[in-house]
């Protein structure tokens, strides 16, 4: 049946249910484009306004998954289960790119199918970018060779997988409706369904850098996603994180793929909060896809794989295997873009980091163009920050709150005012939020 679809956006917009027809008509309209940009765009709010019931979010997940081809692991005789992780987005959450090779280095199979930057937060796909020659779009076949053979690649959506959610993840980027919990859950569950995983789990950050910034749209998010990807049958489990800081050291594109080397070449050196959570994370995607026998068995594994350098093995194929440099764990400072000027940002006063807004550190990046204002935007991979203070660290007076990596005077002298009002500084130190607050399975 065809409809007319400024008529179901009209019904959505005043609260009504859209049926399973009339959301199928949809999805098709956005994948072959018969659907106008305005179009989408003002489907988009209305379901952003009015929301959808967990049968509409069934079946617009089920229909965004079914918009390209679904992935077959049957004739690749693996011999581990396949599994994959997923974080809502924050500033600084670089912990995709260790995690993944990882579990990978404990036998589990991880087809990751990573996004680009949303609103204030930077993209797994971005960071990739970063590393010349690395192909984050190679053939289906090319992608399941590579990840059987190494256990681990990430890639970005290719035109044949999830093709309907490619495009309505760049319109709510730039239509102010990343926010909504149906289409977050439709989002990242029809790309990851469309890989035909064995298990999944979730990183649903919260906090002012999150974009569920209020810990009950966190829980909110975390039942729906659990409940239709579990209903869909994939196990999934959803893990509420903290992202009232930055995470790690570093924002921006290259930097954080320059912390990613270092964390796995030297996991002791490592930010400690980063390294507790990509370990945590890990573990429970050992535990739920059976490669371990429980959560304690599960972080001995992951711990082993980090510390003994099989994950920057791991690391190391997967970047030559899509053609990257061979020797990038060696020489990062000859690939990754390097910024003209570095200089540290100082503190105004002494005292303990006590709050940081992390969102708008994310955006004054984005204007630094370390991320994107428009879809079509294109990124300088060499902007960010490195060595930045966390909460609870003491910052003498003159010393530095972060580094910043810029192309320009004009943009060291933008960088530096914000950042010296958007990280707080207090004579007591503050008591850390906890960084796993709340675990999910349907």
């Amino acid at each position: 049946m065809t409809y007319l679809p400024q008529e179901l956006i009209r019904k959505k917009r005043d609260g009504l249910v859209l049926s399973d027809a009339e959301i199928t008509f949809m999805v098709q309209g956005i994948t072959s484009g018969q659907l106008s940009d305005a179009q989408l765009g003002a489907f988009a709010m209305a379901v952003f306004q009015r929301g959808m019931t967990m049968p509409e979010r069934i079946t617009l997940t089920q229909q965004m998954m079914c918009s390209g081809k679904v992935l077959n692991w049957q004739n690749m005789d693996l011999n581990g289960p396949v599994v994959d992780k997923h974080s809502t987005g924050g500033v600084g959450d670089k912990v995709s790119l260790m995690l993944g090779p990882i579990v990978a280095a404990c036998g589990a199979y991880v087809p990751m199918i990573s996004g680009r930057g949303l609103g204030h937060t930077g993209g797994t796909l971005d960071k990739f970018d970063s590393i010349p020659g690395y192909d984050a779009h190679p053939d289906e076949q090319s992608f399941k060779s590579l990840v059987k053979q190494v256990g681990c690649a990430i890639i970005g959506q290719t035109a044949e997988l999830a093709p309907a959610d490619q495009r309505l993840y760049a319109t709510r980027d730039v239509t102010a409706t990343v926010e909504s919990i149906d289409l977050i859950t439709a989002s990242i569950l029809s790309k990851k369904l469309a890989a035909s995983l064995d298990a999944l789990v979730m990183d649903v950050k919260t906090g002012n850098g999150a974009f569920a910034a209020e810990m009950s749209m966190a829980q909110v998010l975390s039942q729906s996603i659990s409940q239709v990807a579990t209903g869909a049958g994939v196990p999934t489990r959803c893990l509420i994180t903290d992202m009232n800081q930055v995470l790690g050291r570093s924002v921006g594109n290259a930097v954080e793929m320059a912390e990613c080397i270092e964390f796995l070449l030297n996991p002791a050196q490592a930010d400690e909060r980063l390294v507790d959570l990509t370990l945590e994370l890990a573990a429970h995607m050992l535990d739920l896809s059976g490669v371990a026998d429980n959560l304690n068995d599960a972080k001995d594994k992951a711990s082993a794989a980090l510390n003994q350098g099989r994950a920057a093995q791991v690391f190391a194929r997967m970047v030559a295997g899509l053609g990257g440099p061979t020797d990038l764990l060696e020489k990062p400072q000859h690939y990754l873009p390097q910024a003209p000027i570095v200089k540290p940002i100082l503190a105004s006063h002494s005292g303990y980091v006590c709050a940081m807004d992390v969102r708008a550190i994310g955006l004054s990046l984005v204007t630094l163009k370390a991320g994107r204002s428009k879809a079509d935007d294109a990124i300088d991979y060499a902007v960010g920050l490195s060595g930045m203070a966390q909460i609870g660290d003491y910052i003498e007076q003159g010393q530095p709150l972060a580094v910043a990596h810029v192309r320009n005077d004009n943009q060291l002298a933008l960088i530096n005012q914000e950042l010296v009002n958007l990280i707080q500084l207090a004579t007591d130190a503050s008591r850390l939020e906890p960084l796993v607050k709340e675990i999910y399975q349907a």
